[in-house]
């Protein structure tokens, strides 16, 4: 079976977030592909089982199999080319790989607001829940750049993974964000592609805006595209990936 690793989100190599991608000649046990993403030890493992239309697709942390995945299925659309049908646990998810690009069709996720109390060292604008994540709006970017939060106080929330994002700092950024999921064993996430489902879902009535830039603030970083679709319920991201290796596994 052949394997490619891939920095997901970035132009650049050892940048943006690493995914494995496993390509399957047939289906796989959920145990063995939960052991493959504890050996690669990478925020996700994706296993696309080829040989059909449309590709069954799964992806797995180091810990817990997860029900969407962005940066590891732009991954695997950028190791496949082209334009894919993915079947996963979040529906028929679509990529296209175009100049550099990779094009992806994913349920939009707008957050209903809650009002929590999140253990974070930073004042809350807004705190809601999409699907599998907290939301948590803060007014100074600055501060969300240098925030440092108590992993193990997050990791008791009920939640897949903690959201903090603010407006954009920078030229042509318009919201920046740093994603925490100790919950499913990745203290901080470099370029989450799920949570912009939410992160757009919340931004985009909120500027005014029907396509935006943005930037998770993470020590390697990473750039997404975002874009709202004729379809309320559905919304596109769009990032670079670069291959940074490849090989077999044996076993």
């Amino acid at each position: 079976m052949r394997f490619f690793l891939v920095d997901a989100f970035t132009g650049e190599a050892f940048r943006g977030n690493t995914a494995a991608v496993v390509l399957l000649d047939g289906p796989a046990d959920p145990a063995w592909m939960q052991s493959v993403a504890a050996e690669f030890k990478h925020p996700e493992t994706a296993f696309a089982e080829l040989g059909g239309r449309e590709v069954p697709l799964r992806w797995f942390t180091p810990k817990t199999e997860v029900e969407l995945c962005g940066h590891a299925t732009l991954a695997a659309g950028h190791v496949l080319k082209g334009e894919q049908e993915f079947d996963t646990l979040s529906g028929t998810l679509t990529t296209k790989s175009d100049n550099g690009w990779v094009y992806m069709d994913f349920p939009a996720d707008p957050p209903e607001e809650t009002g929590e109390d999140i253990p974070l060292d930073v004042t809350a604008e807004y705190v809601g829940r999409g699907v599998s994540d907290i939301l948590v709006q803060v007014a100074d970017t600055a501060r969300l750049r240098a925030l440092e939060p108590d992993f193990k106080a997050l990791a008791a929330l009920e939640t897949r993974a903690i959201i903090v994002t603010a407006p954009g700092d920078k030229p042509g950024i318009d919201f920046v964000s740093r994603v925490f999921a100790p919950a499913v064993g990745i203290d901080e996430d470099p370029v989450t592609g799920s949570a912009h489902c939410t992160l757009t879902s919340y931004w985009a009535p909120k500027l005014g805006k029907e396509r935006m830039v943005a930037e998770q603030a993470s020590e390697r970083g990473g750039i997404v595209r975002v874009s709202l679709t004729e379809n309320e319920y559905r919304l596109r991201l769009a990032g670079q990936a670069v291959t940074v290796a490849s090989g077999e596994l044996h076993v």
